[in-house]
């Protein structure tokens, strides 16, 4: 199937005033200007000058997981009853059923990073699912990009409720360092009874077996991180266990741009559009993602759905265009640069031949406010 007659926005170095993208079994076979399109068969779809850009993607989401309109029924994404919960898996909570799921569709973004909210130090697991379908198993990007930590004002509060540590900055990195010590120590006694016949392996500990793949490196750590202070606690803690991290958030991080440019960290920046909720957000502005990308640091554009609803993707990125964003890295910040921060880039977020056939046309700027999209195509199928 193709697509013809379309102004393509790759997201790569390439940019086709008048091109074609060809697709089959839902990954990208071709893409180039119409000089050189196969001949056109009549299931192709005939853009008559749309622009067409890859799928969009929310790299820090919820969706799914804290379900539309519905209260502690469809609460499943912070379990508030242990502060170390690595274990726990996105996959295991996000209902594909929830509404939201096809308002993110015809708002254009083809995938999100949905996990656990910020209760716990550790919160557990950060799956990369399109927004496309009816079983999670078969809307997997990755079901598990790394493990999602908390550092800050919302494990205080929580726990501050309940009387149960952490009830300070202090003991919630102490949390995170106690667990990543114990899967490290763990991840060494396996390696010591699988070279030696005189060590027995460890006893099982399905906390330890979650961290595995983060204490290899293998698995990115999230960090929840507002405050500047909270950043660098992140990264001292990263710095520690020699992680692959990512800042969520950085609210603050325009505050110290040239520490946090010597750090070599991702941002997922967001929300911006929303109202100071609590006092590490007092310094919230929209012109921190420009700043921040202004700097050379690799920023993505997040809602924090359902703190904004996912559609807005797009307008989230138009705002930080208003207050100082380059336009081209903002479309990228919402495409290319959350799939490259996330590592899925292999599969997700520009029109290449070997990705996932993943389309959203329009007619005209998506930046602007007054436009829609007109078609999206998730996998190869038109939503």
């Amino acid at each position: 199937m193709k697509i013809y007659n379309a102004e393509i926005f790759t997201m790569e170095d390439t940019h086709f005033s008048n091109g074609f993208v060809e697709f089959e079994n839902g990954v990208i076979t071709a893409v180039g200007d119409m000089t050189d399109c196969p001949e056109i068969a009549d299931t192709d779809v005939d853009a008559k000058g749309m622009r067409v850009y890859p799928g969009f993607i929310d790299a820090h989401t919820h969706l799914g997981m804290w379900e539309d309109g519905l209260g502690f029924e469809g609460d499943d994404g912070n379990e508030d009853t242990d502060p170390s919960t690595p274990h726990l898996r996105a996959i295991d909570a996000i209902n594909p059923d929830d509404f939201c799921f096809e308002e993110a569709l015809k708002g254009g973004v083809t995938t999100v990073l949905t996990g656990p909210g910020s209760a716990n130090p550790i919160g557990g697991q950060i799956a990369a699912v399109k927004t496309m379908g009816c079983r999670i198993d078969n809307m997997l990007v990755d079901k598990c990009c790394g493990v999602k930590f908390a550092l800050g004002e919302n494990p205080k509060s929580v726990y501050h409720g309940k009387n149960q540590t952490p009830v300070t900055r202090m003991a919630t990195a102490a949390i995170i360092r106690e667990q990543l010590n114990k899967a490290k120590r763990y991840m060494q006694d396996l390696d010591n009874a699988e070279n030696s016949e005189d060590e027995d392996k460890p006893e099982y500990d399905i906390k330890c077996e979650a961290l595995l793949p983060v204490v290899k490196g293998e698995k990115y750590a999230f960090f929840h991180a507002h405050r500047v202070d909270d950043i660098f606690t992140a990264a001292r803690i990263a710095q520690e266990f020699y992680l692959k991290y990512i800042i969520i958030h950085g609210t603050l991080g325009y505050k110290a741009v040239k520490e946090l440019k010597q750090l070599d960290v991702g941002v997922l920046c967001g929300p911006t559009i929303c109202d100071r909720s609590k006092p590490e957000l007092k310094g919230l502005t929209p012109e921190c993602a420009g700043i921040l990308s202004n700097a050379g640091i690799e920023t993505a554009i997040i809602t924090d759905h359902p703190v904004i609803p996912i559609q807005y993707l797009p307008l989230c990125a138009a705002v930080c265009v208003r207050d100082g964003m380059d336009y081209d890295t903002a479309l990228k910040a919402i495409t290319i640069t959350p799939a490259k921060i996330c590592g899925i880039d292999n599969k997700v977020g520009s029109i290449k031949v070997g990705k996932d056939a993943d389309f959203v046309l329009y007619n005209g700027d998506p930046l602007n406010v007054m436009n829609k999209p007109q078609m999206v195509f998730c996998g190869g199928k038109r939503a």
